[in-house]
């Protein structure tokens, strides 16, 4: 009988996306001697799907990429750069700290694209735009809020021109002199008005209900700004993500996980309100904002966009949703639809292990399509640091382990084991 033919795999994992997420595995794969490629346009979706003059509401503390000395921090780039410390951290600031953190933790990174990933009997094939193929026995998605956007049924059918997302903006110049309704109440929302107006446009704020500005109580509450700083280090979880006491279990992910799910989708809701930094407020001056109103439709009138409400309308010359993003990694675009079929999916979110491991096997999500198995701290820098070290430390404790060795096509131990385990839901 003929020996089986191995392939040898180009490497042993490949990483897609060079944001914050992609960045962290990266470093973490390589302090643990695992054999990755990161592929991606570093820091792409900061630099192109956000505004200029964009703030982070993220604080100093919870905004470092994760490396595993920590020697790659938000102060060391800032320091290395002599550049001074300025909060809230500007968007361009953080954007460069991305890409020297990228020049320094990933410098071989593959900047081509990717345009498919399959599946094969000799384990994981990456298609890059170019026509080279990748061969790897794992592959982690990164890719963030790439092509999720969220567009409520009320602007479904509105012609782009008209109405845009948040993220289909890297700047606001192009609106001078125009009106333009920003859809949304959140911190998205309510900076992309400020921007709006600062840009030279008459914005105004459309929302259900009233925006919150927590911290940013006014001087009839002095006596509360007083307690609120000084409980603010027992009250303030590192993230600062979600309200007292929420905060706190939204740093520790693997309890989140163990959630039923409906009660980790409400935990995530909740923890995810929309907001808007107290930083914010003196730059909103010029905004104006209608609240208390549900879009019933929307549709062009010549060169303009009416905006139904439940009752009466209005006018404006653009519209931006500020409507957040709902996760489908069926949108990614890039996974082949047999390998996208074995990956178990609740509301389009990837159901992932312990470990970040989908269904499908050796396929592995980090970020935000890690939030529906893990919860919110998925979605903020400062989750880098849990999902890199449980990622890494998984894949460095399995690779010689036989479901990751890459055997020719036809192998009926392997196609058995690859069955039993794309039935498998955590």
């Amino acid at each position: 009988m003929a020996a089986r033919s191995i392939r040898r795999n180009d490497c042993e994992t490949v990483v897609i996306g060079a944001g914050p997420y992609g960045l962290a595995v990266a470093a973490h794969l390589k302090a643990r001697g695992v054999s990755a490629r990161l592929i991606g346009d570093p820091m792409s979706f900061w630099r192109r799907n956000m505004p200029k003059g964009m703030k982070l509401r993220s604080p100093w503390g919870a905004t470092s990429i994760s490396d595993p000395a920590g020697a790659l921090s938000l102060d060391a780039y800032v320091k290395s750069q002599d550049l001074a410390r300025v909060e809230p951290t500007p968007l361009e600031t953080f954007v460069n700290y991305g890409a020297w953190f990228q020049s320094n933790a990933a410098p071989d990174l593959d900047r081509r694209m990717v345009d498919r990933v399959d599946a094969t009997s000799a384990g994981l094939r990456v298609s890059l735009a170019d026509g080279e193929g990748v061969h790897c026995a794992r592959i982690v998605v990164a890719m963030g809020l790439a092509k999720q956007q969220f567009r409520p049924a009320a602007f479904a059918n509105t012609p782009r021109e008209l109405v845009s997302h948040t993220a289909d903006h890297d700047n606001f110049a192009n609106f001078r002199g125009k009106r333009v309704g920003v859809v949304g109440r959140g911190q998205s929302a309510c900076e992309t008005a400020a921007l709006l107006c600062e840009a030279g446009a008459e914005a105004e704020l459309i929302c259900r209900g009233p925006v919150r500005w927590p911290g940013a109580e006014g001087q009839s509450a002095s006596w509360r700004r007083l307690a609120r700083a000084s409980l603010s280090p027992i009250l303030t979880a590192p993230s600062a993500v979600g309200p007292f006491p929420l905060n706190w279990l939204v740093e520790a992910p693997d309890l989140v996980r163990l959630m039923p799910t409906s009660a980790r989708a409400t935990f995530s809701a909740r923890s995810l309100r929309a907001a808007a930094a107290g930083w914010l407020l003196p730059r909103f001056g010029d905004v104006r904002v209608t609240t208390g109103v549900d879009v019933v439709s929307a549709a062009p009138r010549g060169e303009k966009i009416e905006v139904k409400f439940q009752y009466g309308s209005s006018e404006f010359d653009h519209v931006v949703l500020a409507t957040g993003y709902k996760i489908d990694i069926a949108k990614l675009g890039v996974l082949a639809p047999t390998l996208l079929s074995a990956i178990a999916r609740q509301d389009g979110s990837p159901i992932l292990s312990a470990d970040f491991e989908s269904t499908a096997p050796g396929v592995y999500f980090v970020g935000a399509s890690a939030v529906a198995s893990f919860g919110p701290l998925m979605r903020f820098i400062a989750g880098t640091g849990f999902a890199a070290r449980r990622l890494a430390r998984a894949i460095a404790a399995g690779r010689t382990s036989a479901r990751m060795v890459n055997l020719s096509q036809g192998d009926p131990v392997a196609a058995e084991e690859r069955g039993v385990r794309a039935q498998t839901v955590p």
